[in-house]
């Protein structure tokens, strides 16, 4: 009887060692392209850009805001397409905030002053961007009209006139309506 129980513990550590050697065998020869998971459709992935290529990164959140600020006001404004690029770099013209450079090598290269930017508030930098971008991506001129209580009326105004600014909270919709507005853009070709 002895030798019965040997046999059959033998015969199963056999069996079992034939089956562990068999599935190591079947595992090591799969063929590594055939695949037995199952198959998920293959799609493209298409990826947003992140950010505005060329542009500092304390900018892309004013660029944000002006496409938005379009959007709202059903233009159609893609910084990206328009290869606008933006810097914040000393600007040696004295009393200048901010420039729209429209040469042939660099076309749309928007810069705004360093010194500028250290000392200006939040409200004060989107205005100079938005100013600029008007001249970028709008092709808007400047434009000198101030109220009876001498306020500007817009926010293309050149600042060398005598008009007060007045963008706050309170009247920034009012200027960027009148920034969108279809019946002046383009107005620097005319």
């Amino acid at each position: 009887m002895k030798q019965k129980k040997y046999l059959t513990l033998s015969m199963v550590c056999l069996r079992v060692m034939v089956g562990w050697i068999g599935w190591v065998s079947w595992v090591a020869c799969t063929n590594e392209e055939e695949d037995i998971r199952p198959s998920l459709p293959e799609e493209v992935i298409v990826e947003e850009p992140v950010g505005y290529p060329g542009v500092d990164t304390a900018l892309w959140v004013y660029f944000e805001r002006f496409e938005a600020e379009a959007a709202r006001r059903n233009v159609a404004v893609d910084l990206r397409a328009a290869r606008v690029t933006g810097d914040i770099e000393e600007i040696d013209e004295e009393n200048t905030a901010g420039q729209c450079g429209f040469n042939r090598a660099q076309p749309n290269e928007l810069t705004v002053d360093a010194g500028f930017w250290r000392i200006a508030n939040e409200r004060f930098r989107e205005f100079i961007v938005f100013h600029e971008l008007g001249h970028c991506v709008l092709y808007r001129t400047h434009r000198e009209a101030a109220d009876e209580n001498n306020r500007c009326l817009s926010i293309m105004r050149s600042g060398t006139e005598d008009c007060r600014d007045n963008y706050s909270r309170f009247t920034r919709d009012r200027y960027l309506d009148e920034l969108f507005d279809p019946d002046f853009r383009r107005d620097i070709f005319q």
